[in-house]
């Protein structure tokens, strides 16, 4: 019985100078694409860039990366751009990237096939959830080319990726506690850190202390004047509201719990208590409220008040009267 002639060849062997000469029917066996060079593959490949902050600088580091990703893919004659999906976030929270999200529900859709990010770091810094999404992407034959190393996880080990995003999370944290003790540095110093958006009644000046913006300030004294007058904060709501006085925002429903807020603000008194929250967690990023882990730092006189201290002394002690009161109800 004969066999089909893809499996088979018919060869012919003879003595010529030096050695046998074969001659005959030759079969190609396809080289395994997914170890293939993949400079020589025929890919759909999209990038992933991200920074921390919103900060101008980070903000341009953002947009060289995104440059830098897009010439990178689209040089390459095999290659297919994609798009560049980006955030500007950190990278220990997965749910705070929505950039990234895109991404894996693209990868899902099996519009992808290789991921360029320009260092590890840039994919996540938190180690079990790189290493799991890098580990998902195998399952779906999607590699993550690491351009920092000339690392492609398809054909790289475990245990290799395994360290990098291991040494990746402790180069974070490291950056992070020295960016930390550069922050406190500056507290005892005495030089403020504020948030000057959204902070009805001020705003920044040219020399970075706050500025009182007068039409907002009139609002601030008012919530004030009425808080001492024996309003509670649910009246002054209905009163800003039926007299059509705005939030920070623009609008015209104010929150109870804002107005509480900006009556325990001593920003509105010319002072600046530093390091009221802390980050416990480095992984979570999670704010909790300093009740005495850390040193807070007090800054009098740090800019120009809008609450006479005696005015906002009171409101204290008649916000902590009412506190002591409820609390004694509630025990009762």
């Amino acid at each position: 019985m004969q066999k089909p002639p893809c499996y088979t060849a018919h060869e012919h062997m003879s003595r010529g100078h030096g050695g046998f000469v074969m001659s005959g029917n030759v079969i190609e066996i396809p080289q395994n694409k997914r170890l293939a060079p993949i400079w020589v593959q025929q890919l759909r490949v999209a990038a992933y860039c991200r920074v921390s902050t919103g900060h101008e600088e980070q903000q341009s580091s953002l947009k060289n990366q995104i440059e830098f990703c897009t010439e990178y893919i689209q040089r390459n004659p095999y290659w297919r751009f994609v798009a560049v999906y980006y955030d500007t976030a950190s990278g220990l929270r997965m749910d705070h990237r929505p950039g990234y999200q895109q991404l894996l529900k693209d990868c899902i859709r099996k519009k992808i096939d290789l991921i360029l990010v320009k260092s590890l770091s840039r994919f996540g810094r938190d180690t079990v959830e790189t290493i799991k999404q890098i580990r998902r992407l195998a399952r779906m034959n999607i590699g993550v080319y690491i351009e920092t190393g000339g690392i492609n996880t398809l054909t790289t080990s475990d245990s290799i990726i395994d360290q990098l995003a291991a040494l990746d999370q402790a180069e974070s944290q490291f950056r992070s506690e020295n960016i930390k003790f550069g922050i406190r540095h500056r507290m005892r110093s005495g030089k403020t850190l504020l948030n000057h958006t959204r902070f009805l009644g001020y705003t920044k000046g040219p020399d970075g202390v706050l500025q009182i913006v007068p039409e907002e300030a009139e609002i601030v004294r008012m919530i004030f004047d009425l808080y001492v007058q024996g309003n509670g904060v649910r009246k002054i709501k209905k009163y800003l509201e039926s007299h059509g006085s705005k939030t920070v925002t623009g609008k015209s429903e104010w929150s109870t719990s804002t107005i509480d807020r900006m009556l325990s603000n001593e920003k509105y008194a010319g002072q600046v208590l530093m390091q009221k929250t802390y980050v416990p967690n480095f992984l979570t990023g999670k704010k909790e409220k300093n009740r005495g882990q850390l040193e807070m730092y007090l800054v009098e006189n740090a800019h120009e008040p809008i609450i006479d201290r005696e005015t906002f002394d009171r409101v204290q002690e008649m916000k902590g009267h009412i506190k002591h009161t409820v609390q004694m109800e509630q025990m009762l």
